[in-house]
């Protein structure tokens, strides 16, 4: 008789964590002597520029937290037809990904706050924002670094739905 075995996988939704979680997980990973890497974003519509670019930032330490802005969020950067996909979608899909750990949507325009309250040991932005990277000064008072990471060129959210809207006719 065949038995059958029930494995618990990890689903990706339980990356997703509230400010207060990521703070106890990083008080976690650095009891454990690890680091935790920061980036942040819309990402509305995942592409391989997404995917070269959360490696990247994953490689940067040991776990990964990604801020993924809320919807209101995206209207307010990105303008009155974005985002294509909800919050908590994109969250989902970010979580889904192996080189991502931790996602927390958040709703200020920008992750300062979040930044301040979770306190990370890495950083990261993409070269194009090497003028102002938000949480840039919390990061370095507290001995952590800045990486920027060259982002892979043609490839954006807004290229891909001027591509699909293209082709529509």
């Amino acid at each position: 008789m065949a038995h059958a075995y029930l494995i618990r996988m990890r689903k990706p939704s339980d990356k997703i964590q509230t400010r207060a979680e990521m703070v106890t997980a990083r008080d976690a990973l650095r009891s454990n002597g690890k680091s935790l890497v920061f980036t942040n974003g819309c990402f509305d519509i995942l592409h391989v520029g997404h995917v070269d670019y959360l490696t990247f930032s994953r490689a940067q330490g040991d776990a990964l937290l990604v801020g993924v802005n809320s919807d209101a969020s995206v209207k307010r950067n990105k303008g009155e037809g974005r985002p294509i996909n909800s919050e908590q979608d994109r969250a989902t899909v970010l979580s889904a990904l192996e080189s991502v750990d931790y996602v927390v949507i958040f709703n200020e325009d920008e992750p300062a706050e979040m930044i301040a309250e979770i306190i990370p040991d890495v950083l990261v932005k993409g070269a194009d924002w090497a003028h102002y990277v938000s949480g840039r000064e919390t990061v370095e008072s507290h001995g952590g670094k800045v990486v920027l990471a060259q982002m892979v060129e043609g490839r954006s959210t807004t290229s891909t739905i001027d591509k699909i809207l293209s082709t529509e006719s």
